[in-house]
């Protein structure tokens, strides 16, 4: 098999830099690649946790001056992930999270950081750095966006790139006049260039220029192409369908074990789910709920925003405590759904625990703790915490929407008896919808036969990145073989 050499281009990335799925994918991708004969170095900005994360860095390139001031990018290794990071203060040196500040607005300059990684990346995929030219440049969501357009603007030979849209939701919209200062010609600024209504999209730039373009999962694949889950690009990408494809995210088997697994109260698998009660109890300690193994046990981890769907949850409510049921909810955003949900736990105290913030440890405790998991969004590229969920035998309550419709096995859809059912799905995305599936959860919880078949066949589901990283490579070999056909 012919190594391929793919440089990805990511804003952030796991165990190093994590606000979403976006690093997990990035952290974990590389690592199964190279069971498919791919070489992967992923470039990412020189946040002061990369740098810190890369004390025997390499200087491989230094310049005086490069989107406003002096640069190096570096060469290392962090976990087993083969990195490139640019070194740039002017831009990346701020603590905190990678996109705001600490009055939480975005950095007014995100179009020029986010520039200045892509155009490092299209200068890498031109060969800048002699030890390691790609076949393939893989840009990762509008941070990486403007990657395809200097390739395709740039000087040639240049490599095959991909487009992996994580959501289609953040589109990175600027001004106009950024033109020149993205160092685009100006004829880029044209609907079949870097125009979006008035403004440069960095993601319509590399929707527009990318030579293959992937989402998450096939269903959204689908999804983003109508005029509603387009988000104003369903045109384009209706155009570009010969290019596009649904590839399901997978997750990390060594970071999400629960028979290895070091943040949770006690190690269990498949063939030995009683021990997992003890996590049950711990998690109930931790969210301060009543101790009972027979009310069932509901867990949310999430962004709390209208996309996932976590206004509907508070609207079931007074379902979830007429059915007996208990709830812990881990997860940050909205200001007004983040109290109104922290005012749910001195109204209902020890049916409700919540925890306002992220925190990596307890995401795992409650995916071992919780007897279901809910994911009521109403659009989900691929989502990550369903898959954990089947991992630990959390039985998904899920929106019959995007990678949730392709990940989960609705008891409804799957003969019981055959033992492939995996959880909940319910459609339309409503509060009634929503409210019916919590009911019907908890009667199949109160039949322990049917959960623990319902949990088995969670485990035992590939939700690997075995399989998808196969698929990944194909793509690669596909678009190299193409371009060498074309040439």
């Amino acid at each position: 098999m012919t190594p391929i050499r793919v440089l990805a281009v990511a804003s952030e990335i796991y165990p190093i830099v994590k606000t979403g799925g976006l690093a997990d994918v990035a952290g974990a991708l590389p690592a199964a690649l190279k069971e498919h004969g791919v070489a992967t170095r992923t470039l990412v900005p020189g946040y002061p946790d990369v740098l810190k994360a890369l004390p025997a860095a390499e200087t491989l390139l230094q310049w005086p001056e490069f989107y406003g001031g002096p640069i190096r990018v570096l060469g290392g290794t962090h976990d087993g992930l083969d990195l490139f990071a640019l070194d740039a203060p002017h831009l990346f040196a701020r603590p905190g999270n990678p996109y705001v500040g600490p009055d939480g607005r975005d950095w007014p300059d995100n179009g020029v950081r986010f520039a200045a990684l892509s155009r490092m990346a299209a200068e890498i995929g031109q060969g800048t750095l002699p030890s390691f030219v790609p076949h393939v440049v893989h840009a990762h969501d509008w941070q990486a966006g403007l990657v395809p357009a200097y390739l395709h603007y740039g000087r040639q030979p240049r490599p095959g790139t991909v487009m992996t849209v994580h959501n289609l939701a953040y589109q990175g919209q600027f001004s106009p006049d950024m033109l020149a200062t993205f160092g685009l010609p100006q004829d880029a600024y044209a609907i079949r260039g870097v125009e979006y209504y008035g403004t440069i999209s960095l993601l319509k730039a590399g929707l527009q220029f990318a030579d293959r373009i992937t989402t998450v999962s096939p269903t959204y694949a689908r999804e983003i192409q109508g005029d509603d889950g387009g988000m104003g690009l369903g045109g384009l990408l209706r155009e570009r369908a010969g290019v596009l494809r649904g590839i399901l995210n997978g997750i990390d088997l060594s970071v999400w074990n629960p028979e290895t697994d070091p943040h949770i109260a006690a190690r269990y698998g498949a063939s030995h789910l009683a021990t997992r009660a003890a996590n049950k109890a711990a998690l109930q300690r931790r969210f301060g709920l009543e101790p009972s193994g027979e009310a069932l046990l509901l867990g949310v981890v999430s962004r709390l925003s209208w996309q996932k769907g976590l206004d509907l949850m508070l609207e079931t409510i007074p379902t979830l405590l007429s059915e007996g049921m208990q709830l812990a909810l881990l997860g940050s955003g909205d200001r007004d759904l983040q109290d109104r949900y922290s005012a749910l736990v001195q109204a209902h105290p020890g049916r409700i625990g919540v925890v306002i913030g992220y925190d990596e440890a307890l995401a795992h405790l409650i995916q071992a703790g919780a007897d279901a998991l809910a994911v009521p969004s109403r659009f989900e590229p691929c989502g990550l915490t369903q898959l954990c969920a089947l991992r630990y035998g959390a039985v998904p309550v899920v929106s019959d929407v995007g990678g949730l419709a392709d990940t989960v096995l609705d008891v409804d859809e799957v003969a019981m008896e055959g033992g492939a059912a995996t959880g909940v799905k319910f459609a339309p995305v409503t509060a009634e919808a929503l409210a019916h599936a919590l009911r019907k959860a908890n009667l199949l919880f109160n039949d322990d036969v049917t959960w623990r078949r319902l949990q088995h066949a969670g485990m035992t589901t590939d939700v690997s990145w075995n399989n998808r990283a196969g698929q990944y490579a194909a793509l690669y070999r596909d678009l190299i073989a193409a371009r060498q056909a074309a040439q």
